[in-house]
């Protein structure tokens, strides 16, 4: 770890949900390392445990909870938890997410409604179920998007749908929550290494090299180089950002419409 997070954070709060792996975990462990006292959430009571017991394990304090984003009333139970255990909110962090592949013509209802339920939906659950825990004025949000929201990719006609709404929900309330002290900002990670959402959409050594030529950087990004950004954005330096739908893709998004894993 480098020297600037060393206590960025310290004396802060964070919930971040979605956290059991992956990207969000990245971004739940780098802000218990620069001090945040951290609540993640996912749906299996196993994974998410195990998580934060690798948050603690690396010095970090954090404390797990198993709620699935599509509860309503269960998320809500979830942020009592959060606060009883922390207190008041001061970074919320949503970026649980659902994928598959799939043409429209024969995506069903069903598989439709999932991803709108976990990527849109429960992003609503999570900004109005945290709302009245945070930090007013001062708290920051993050929301985790993708470059389907930008450009309409063949087979994610879902994930296309259910991101662009999810970015125009958080300009919503940049411009809603500003007058009262509130940032939110979405971070739109391009084919990043090592998570399941790649694994999924690149599911081949080709396609994976591929996906890492696509870009104008020429390679993967790393779990790690989100984190950063998300630290960034809930940090002072980033006091006046807010709205903000910030790519962190070797510049995959400048490129148009395109398909990550080739």
């Amino acid at each position: 770890m480098t020297t600037f997070r060393d206590n960025l954070l310290a004396g802060k709060t964070a919930f971040v949900a979605g956290a059991s792996s992956g990207i969000n975990l990245q971004i739940a462990t780098r802000l218990a390392q620069a001090g945040a006292a951290v609540t993640i959430l996912s749906r299996s009571p196993d994974k998410i445990e195990a998580a934060a017991q690798g948050i603690r394990d690396k010095g970090g304090k954090c404390i797990g909870v198993a709620q699935d984003v599509r509860d309503h009333d269960g998320v809500g139970a979830a942020f009592a938890k959060a606060v009883d255990a922390h207190g008041e909110i001061d970074i919320l962090v949503s970026g649980a997410a659902g994928n598959f592949v799939a043409p429209f013509n024969g995506l069903s209802y069903n598989g439709f409604r999932a991803v709108i339920d976990i990527d849109l939906i429960g992003l609503f659950n999570v900004m109005r179920q945290g709302f009245p825990h945070l930090r007013k004025p001062g708290a920051t949000c993050i929301t985790i998007s993708a470059p389907q929201a930008l450009h309409p990719y063949p087979l994610q006609s879902h994930v296309n749908a259910a991101k662009a709404g999810a970015d125009m929900l958080v300009r919503t309330l940049a411009v809603e929550w500003g007058p009262m002290g509130v940032r939110i900002n979405a971070i739109i990670p391009g084919p990043i290494a090592d998570t399941e959402g790649m694994a999924r959409l690149a599911p081949t050594p080709e396609a994976m090299e591929k996906s890492a030529r696509g870009t104008p950087l020429q390679r993967l990004g790393t779990k790690d180089e989100v984190a950063d950004l998300a630290l960034f954005l809930v940090s002072d330096a980033a006091a006046y950002v807010t709205g903000a739908i910030m790519p962190c893709d070797g510049g995959l998004s400048l490129l148009g419409v395109g398909r990550v894993g080739g």
